[in-house]
């Protein structure tokens, strides 16, 4: 395998994702990090969440060190949950095409408020 990330010493952040080729008879895959900070847009308070992404390959899956590098690119960004669970989806549609992909975003309370939000593909009628 030919990795971009894995292996090597990176110092800041990315924004692609990284994969290999799916083996067979995978069904499904579920990566997620309570460990993703950003910033709220209004106030620039730091909001903390947990990601999980869930998907079904279809010929490629994620590299957990690209997605790990990819998600501490939020660290400084001020952005709303619902968009970084639509930011994160994007994202993993654009780099590995997979089949079906649901990313759900739990943001930490603050102010006694939790956020969970869903983002998936396809898009849901």
């Amino acid at each position: 395998m030919d990795s971009k990330y894995l292996g090597k010493q990176i110092a800041q952040p990315i924004d692609e994702l990284d994969s290999f080729p799916a083996p067979d008879g995978i069904g499904s895959v579920t990566l997620t990090s309570d460990e993703v900070a950003s910033s709220c847009p209004i106030t620039g308070q730091p909001d903390f969440y947990t990601v999980k992404i869930d998907y079904r390959p279809n010929e490629r899956c994620i590299e957990s060190k690209s997605l790990k590098l990819y998600l501490w690119r939020f660290a400084n960004t001020p952005v709303f949950a619902e968009k970084l669970a639509a930011e994160i989806r994007d994202r993993v549609v654009s780099d590995i095409v997979p089949m079906t992909c649901r990313v759900t975003t739990i943001q930490k309370p603050r102010g006694g408020i939790s956020i969970e939000t869903v983002a998936e593909y396809p898009n849901p009628e």
